[in-house]
Order: C-alpha cells, then structure tokens, then sequence
C-alpha cells in the first residue's frame, strides 16, 4: 500500500498534468458544442475564492456567441476536457488525481450575454465523496467522457441564467489556497416553467478558505467523509 506521504507527493507531481476546463453543453442529448459557453483563455484553475475569477474563471465576463435555449425541467449535460477542442474519450476529462466534487448553479440575469456572475447563485446539482466505494464525483466525469447530466428545474422562471459548472480539485487541499477551482459559465434561455426565483448566494461569498470541503487532507488515514461547500441543493 502506498503511504499518505508518497500519495501526496505523487498528487503534486501531477498537478500540472491533469488541468481541464468544461467547454460543450448538451440539452436534452442535443450537442450544442461551445456554442454558449464563456471558454476559459487556458486549463489553469483558480485558487482565490476571495476573487471575482470564482464567478466564471478567468476572462469569465466576455460574452459567448450565443445563447443556448434550455426547457425548464429538461436536462443539460456539461462536458469537460484537458485541452480545447479535444473531445477523446479515450483521455481522462480531468487526470493527475484531481479528486473532488462537481457542482452546478444557476444565476438568473436580466441578459446572459451581459451578466458578469456577480448576481445571486443557487445550486441545481453536487457530487461529492461516496465513502462506500472511494469515488469522487469528478470520478463520474472521467467515467462519461467527461460528461455530468444536470436537470433543470422544473418551476423556476423563465429567461435568462448563466449557469456554472465546477469541480473542485483537492488534491493539495490540505495546505493554504491549495484546493483548485476549474469553472466555466454557459450562457442559457430557460423557457417554460414556472415563478420560482430561488434565493441564492454571491461569488465571492460563497466559499471560505477555510471550508471544510476546500481547506480538507484527502490523503490522511482519518479521511472518511466530506462535507461540499457551498448552499444546499435547490429541490424546486
């Protein structure tokens, strides 16, 4: 058996091997491509929840080309990969034993094109550490060719949201600023649906350094659960 130590070391050897960004969005098991979503200019992560950057990464404020149409209710699937345009299955989505969890938020704005993320966010879906089988939900993505279904709630609004996909890599967490953010923002029209306008949380805000789930040792022997930052999942 490997020692914590030695897994550790390895983690750190691979940090920069492994680095990944969400690009595609799929609705309803249609490839919309990156049509919609805001590209990060590189793979490289945030690391300072205190930073605007956590809204929608790096350069996350520049509009996509369009506007990708989402029916309430209906499922989005994001997809990510270590390099653009590289969609080989056959390639971890995000390798170098990046362990941690997906999250998903929807923020709803007045015109995707515009929005710059400082609106309020709720959360539509987490993955986080099944202790039962030691897999990670960013596991799932390497599993699917980097692909995570999300379902659009039902009863909410309306109109436009930006939606924020992220996974959290934790695989230096345990030392200061060491857990890794990789988000992108997909700029989406959701028709039909209800009134539902669920409150949320800010970014920065969200997130503390020190959070359980982002200030966490997932390679000590004590490790035997972990507890996803952020608020609860919307269950409209």
């Amino acid at each position: 058996m490997r020692t914590t130590a030695a897994l550790a070391i390895s983690a750190l050897a691979a940090t920069a091997a492994g680095h990944a960004t969400f690009q595609e969005l799929w609705v309803n098991g249609e490839d919309e491509a990156s049509t919609c979503a805001r590209l990060p200019a590189n793979n490289n992560p945030v690391v300072n929840v205190g930073s605007n950057d956590i809204r929608c990464n790096v350069g996350g404020t520049k509009a996509a080309g369009a506007k990708c149409s989402v029916p309430a209710g209906g499922t989005v699937t994001v997809e990510m990969h270590q390099q653009p345009n590289d969609r080989d299955c056959s390639k971890e989505a995000l390798g170098g034993n990046h362990f941690g969890p997906v999250l998903v938020y929807m923020s709803k704005v007045e015109d995707a094109a515009t929005a710059d993320g400082s609106s309020s966010w709720f959360k539509i879906f987490e993955l986080g550490y099944d202790s039962a089988t030691k897999t990670w939900g960013n596991d799932e993505l390497n599993k699917n060719c980097g692909k995570q279904d999300v379902k659009i709630p039902a009863d909410i609004a309306p109109g436009d949201y930006l939606l924020r996909a992220e996974t959290i890599a934790l695989h230096t967490a345990s030392q200061a600023n060491g857990a890794q953010f990789y988000m992108t923002c997909y700029q989406i029209t959701v028709t039909g649906g209800g009134s539902a306008n669920p409150t949320g949380v800010k970014f920065p805000g969200a997130y503390s350094a020190n959070d359980p789930g982002i200030k966490v040792d997932i390679w000590g022997n004590s490790f035997t659960e972990y507890k996803i930052p952020g608020p609860p999942v919307y269950e409209g």
